[in-house]
């Protein structure tokens, strides 16, 4: 049996102001979340994108091609009900941040993941105030108390919309740091990408591509780029 879509049923979908932010309708009719909350953004420009991605469907609905309103109903229906929490997982990543575990062969490597991740970790410093340390191996060794804490307190105080495209900043490029640094524009999130993919991208100049696992990482790579577009429009 074929899995049920929504057909279309509306003509346009159209940006109101509600209260302190902004509602998307389809015909008159205000959109809610699965949860059936209502959808009110904090931004026009992110009420805008989602209005597009209703505007563009077809006769049949597909959630897939509308990441805006995926990640706007996530905002609302589950960080907003467990900010705490959430902020605290993404924190946790400092501690074990990719950036930090550094391989001790070959040379090529170990030079390559200091020419790139330390910059990084430089401007975390410089910028966030918390000093993250590499070391060599996989054997988690904790970072200084202190500097978590920082990089924490910047966490939980963002707005549910900030925090869920922060998860997946951070969840998908396995660093706290980079998370931070798509968020501050150090690099352009093709870039940091790029970055967070730097011992997978030295495997394939020795070994060649895995066509499947290359799939899977474009994916991941748009889902990137759009959690940071996603933060931007939180905020604009």
């Amino acid at each position: 049996m074929s899995e049920w879509k929504q057909k279309r049923f509306w003509q346009a979908a159209t940006v109101v102001e509600s209260g302190d932010g902004f509602a998307v309708e389809l015909d008159g009719r205000r959109i809610r979340t699965p949860a059936k909350a209502a959808l009110v953004l904090p931004t026009g420009a992110m009420a805008q994108a989602v209005a597009a991605e209703w505007d563009a469907q077809a006769e049949l609905v597909d959630p897939m091609t509308m990441p805006a309103t995926r990640s706007a109903n996530a905002a609302i229906d589950k960080v907003a009900a467990q900010h705490a929490e959430v902020a605290g997982m993404l924190a946790a990543y400092g501690d074990a941040d990719l950036l930090c575990y550094r391989a001790d062969a070959p040379a090529e490597l170990v030079d390559r993941q200091a020419a790139v991740w330390d910059p990084a970790l430089d401007w975390g410093a410089e910028i966030l105030g918390a000093r993250l340390v590499p070391r060599n191996g996989v054997i988690h060794a904790p970072q200084d108390p202190d500097a978590l804490n920082r990089l924490a307190l910047r966490v939980h105080a963002m707005t549910a919309f900030e925090l869920a495209a922060f998860h997946d900043l951070v969840s998908l490029s396995g660093s706290l740091i980079l998370g931070f640094a798509a968020t501050h524009d150090w690099r352009d999130p093709e870039t940091l990408w790029d970055i967070s993919r730097l011992d997978e991208l030295w495997q394939e100049e020795q070994w060649g591509r895995d066509d499947e696992a290359h799939a899977l990482s474009q994916t991941k790579a748009a889902a990137f780029v759009h959690a940071k577009r996603f933060y931007d429009w939180s905020r604009s």
